[in-house]
């Protein structure tokens, strides 16, 4: 298993799904909020992401997918 601290970034359209919830359940990764901060214009959500690579990556596909914009977080303590 590997673990990737990512940043959710959600713009002003409003989300009608879960994501974060779907991401566990669809793709098999464990998701862990260490931060966020949501407005009703924004949001955004410093998560790491836990499971196999491959299922991480077809996660973050399937978010950015949905008009989520996904960006390592480097520099923040390490996972």
């Amino acid at each position: 298993m590997v673990k990737r601290r990512v940043m959710f970034n959600f713009s002003s359209e409003p989300m009608s799904e879960p994501i974060i919830y779907n991401v566990g359940h669809q793709f098999n990764v464990v998701t862990n909020i260490h931060r966020a901060s949501v407005t009703e214009d924004q949001g955004w959500v410093i998560l790491d992401l836990e499971g196999e690579e491959k299922d991480i990556e077809d996660a973050i596909t399937w978010v950015t997918s949905k008009g989520v914009r996904v960006d390592p977080v480097e520099g923040w303590p390490e996972p």
